[in-house]
């Protein structure tokens, strides 16, 4: 057990974050007493910026451990955004590079895979336009709840969904008004969850019709709506996504692995996968979204290379690898606590390994992100074929964008350019609480939103 002190530094929680990359949390505890004995004491010097704390920190616990994390001191989910800020005001790849590796610590091909990431995006999409935003809408419903979800994800009847779309098509209503009275167009609109597929083809086509009628859709660049579980894809639901001209959807399959998929949770077969691709196909949509997932219960590197050898077969344009991660609100969580810790080996070899089998089959990674407890500390990275890029992808991890998200537990940020920064209006998660007090959701906007813009 480390014995750790922390000086000179009130927000020890930020410090902490770096700390749990090194240590499990049963591994070592702060120490806020004066008179006690302890192992390790950080700032000490009383340093006048964050980074050289973190660097401190990182270069005594990768002593003390043996362990060298490839994202250095970083702790913050947005790296791309980072290595985009550091671009801009330096104006040379190579010496962002340099500052990245040298202040920040990161590997060579972790700072290679962000520069590239970053210079791909400003190609590809370039900065949002004036008076923009992107619009999220949610669907906090599922057939199942997987056990590492940690999502507003609710198995109800089928009244309870009836309640629920009833208000959010009043927030429909009430945000497009808004909108067009304030001059803001949606550049891309993406409709998630949950699986927004648990609906029925009629809720379906009703919702997206809502949509239709109150936003401004005459420069709209791309409209996405996540299928994801395939045991909710039907012929009639995607023929009724595809008449409404959405053209972006998500199939995901996690794994393709029978056995993985009914410890975590799934209702369906590796069949059912194949199935669900080969309908999707059969509409011609633009872009078909899957996500897998690297460090699965009981998976080895051959199971995660089977799974994406399987769907590089199924030819999706997009395709995310996403890094297990043990949430406080999964059911993995309470299962195994420290499961996460105990992967990042065996994730370090399947992220390799995919990195190699998407590059050569023709995918190249366009935008990436990163959560806390995930295995091995890594990232989530979205690989897609060329021009198949989804740009509310690139804008929400960018944050140069206002998003206003709909829904329960969506969390609107209002971009402000002149100052470079965010400020968040929540909805309530809960989504009895969200239909009870819908009304107050729609304040909150018109306050914290339209008021400001």
């Amino acid at each position: 057990m480390y014995r750790i002190k922390i000086l000179n530094f009130e927000k020890k929680y930020l410090l902490d974050e770096l700390i749990k990359i090194f240590l499990r949390p049963d591994q070592y505890v702060l120490i806020e007493e004066e008179d006690q004995d302890v192992d390790l004491v950080f700032n000490e010097e009383n340093f006048s910026d964050k980074q050289s704390i973190y660097r401190q920190i990182y270069d005594q616990l990768s002593a003390a451990t043996g362990k060298r994390p490839e994202w250095g001191i970083l702790t913050g989910i947005r790296p791309v955004k980072l290595c985009g800020e550091l671009y801009e005001k330096n104006q040379d790849v190579k010496k962002t590079r340099d500052i990245l590796t040298s202040e920040y610590y990161l590997s060579e091909e972790k700072a290679q895979l962000i520069m590239d990431t970053y210079l791909h995006q400003k190609n590809f999409c370039g900065a949002a336009p004036d008076r923009s935003a992107g619009i999220y809408i949610g669907i906090p419903f599922c057939p199942t709840r997987c056990v590492y979800c940690s999502f507003a994800s609710n198995q109800v009847p089928e009244s309870e969904i009836v309640k629920y779309l009833a208000a959010l098509h009043k927030e429909i209503e009430y945000t497009g008004r808004r909108m067009k009275e304030c001059g803001i167009t949606p550049e891309t609109i993406y409709i998630g969850g949950g699986t927004p597929t648990t609906l029925r083809a009629d809720q379906l086509k009703a919702l997206i019709e809502q949509i239709k009628n109150f936003f401004d859709l005459s420069k709209l660049k791309e409209f996405t709506i996540e299928a994801g579980r395939p045991d909710t894809i039907t012929d009639e639901k995607l023929e009724t996504i595809k008449k409404q001209g959405i053209q972006r959807i998500s199939i995901n399959p996690q794994s393709m692995k029978q056995h993985t998929l009914d410890l975590i949770g799934r209702s369906h077969k590796p069949e059912d996968i194949t199935s669900a691709f080969a309908l999707a196909s059969s509409y011609q949509f633009q872009s078909i979204n899957a996500d897998i997932i690297a460090g699965l219960p009981e998976e080895n590197t051959e199971d995660f290379i089977n799974t994406l050898e399987e769907l590089i077969g199924l030819n999706p344009e997009n395709i995310t690898v996403h890094c297990l991660a043990v949430k406080r609100a999964s059911k993995l969580k309470d299962i195994d606590k420290d499961f996460h810790y105990k992967q990042a080996e065996i994730v370090a070899e399947m992220l390799e390994a995919s990195r190699k089998i998407l590059g050569d089959a023709g995918y190249i990674p366009y935008y990436m992100y990163r959560q806390k407890h995930m295995a091995g500390a890594f990232e989530n990275t979205g690989y897609c074929k060329k021009d198949k890029d989804c740009i509310y992808n690139i804008r929400i991890m960018d944050e140069h964008q206002t998003i206003i998200a709909l829904g329960a537990g969506g969390i609107t940020k209002v971009y402000y350019p002149a100052e470079n920064r965010l400020e968040r209006v929540a909805n309530v998660t809960n989504y009895q609480e969200y239909i009870n007090r819908i009304d107050e959701m729609l304040d909150r906007k018109e306050k914290n939103l339209f008021m400001e813009v």
